[in-house]
């Protein structure tokens, strides 16, 4: 799983014994991102990844793997993602991003789609900027030191990113991806076909799990702290997104509607036949 908060009902289900009350022992492996992870999970390395939606669904619709989506993790609110700029930067609107470099945590994924989808309205495309890959611990720095002009940050990043002087140049997800799905957990085909009963409890650990996180947010900054390595200061301040218990089907076929407007697929793809037993119940 990514080092970020949408994963907390992950450390909460190990710290609060759900999982172990399913009989299921977890290990956590951090990873770069869910497009970067895939052959993990296609490998059999990893039984359940946490993946954006854009890299999910790119990876089915092209037959990389076949996989279920098992759980939803995370919706966009306001503030837990932005695009940033060093302080005293030229950019200080969309439309100023004409042959930007922008940083992101790995290319095609949410955050390019996200970015392009914000380019739009100001009459830019894709192709009027530049995205390279940075991790997120590193993107302050690369904001610092000029290797991009623009950052996409989401919590705790932008948080440490400000911390440094950088200044937020706009929200990502607003107008037509206000509560856009961000992600979910995922397994093959093969690995929920042959184990049934440790998907399922998967899934009613994790569903507890975010249930507490949205009735106590109080529970989610000690969490945080364990697999983001950050202080609970910083944790107690971030604008966090919802944490969400089931997927909803509409919801999620807006990610994909807007990957086929933007390339990303080559053709219209139905989401729902990707959705496990019990992930929208």
């Amino acid at each position: 799983m990514l080092a970020l908060p949408e994963v907390a009902p992950v450390q909460l289900a190990i710290d609060k014994g759900y999982f172990a009350a399913e009989g299921l022992t977890v290990e956590v492996e951090v990873i770069a991102g869910g497009a970067a992870a895939m052959p993990d999970l296609v490998s059999g390395k990893l039984d359940v990844l946490h993946s954006n939606y854009v890299s999910a669904l790119a990876a089915s619709a092209g037959g990389v793997v076949k996989t279920k989506i098992i759980g939803d993790a995370y919706v966009a609110k306001p503030g837990n993602f932005v695009l940033m700029t060093k302080k005293g930067s030229p950019i200080t609107t969309v439309a100023g991003l004409k042959g930007a470099t922008i940083g992101v945590n790995t290319l095609n994924n949410v955050a390019t789609l996200s970015v392009s989808a914000l380019l739009k309205p100001a009459g830019l495309t894709p192709a009027d900027v530049r995205f390279v890959e940075r991790p997120f611990p590193e993107m302050a720095a690369a904001l610092e030191g000029d290797q991009v002009d623009v950052a996409f940050l989401p919590e705790p990043f932008h948080q440490a990113a400000a911390r440094k002087g950088a200044v937020v140049l706009s929200d990502l997800f607003t107008g037509p991806t206000a509560d856009f799905p961000i992600s979910g957990y995922l397994t093959t085909e093969a690995f929920a076909r042959g184990n049934p009963k440790a998907v399922a409890g998967f899934q009613r650990a994790v569903r507890k799990a975010a249930d507490l996180a949205v009735a106590s947010p109080a529970e989610i900054a000690p969490a945080l702290e364990k697999y983001t390595k950050i202080d609970r200061a910083t944790a107690g301040e971030m604008k966090l997104g919802g944490y969400s218990t089931s997927v909803d089907a509409a919801r999620l076929q807006r990610v994909a509607d807007l990957m086929l407007e933007f390339g990303y697929l080559k053709q219209k793809f139905d989401v729902t036949p990707m959705l496990a037993g019990g992930a929208s119940s």
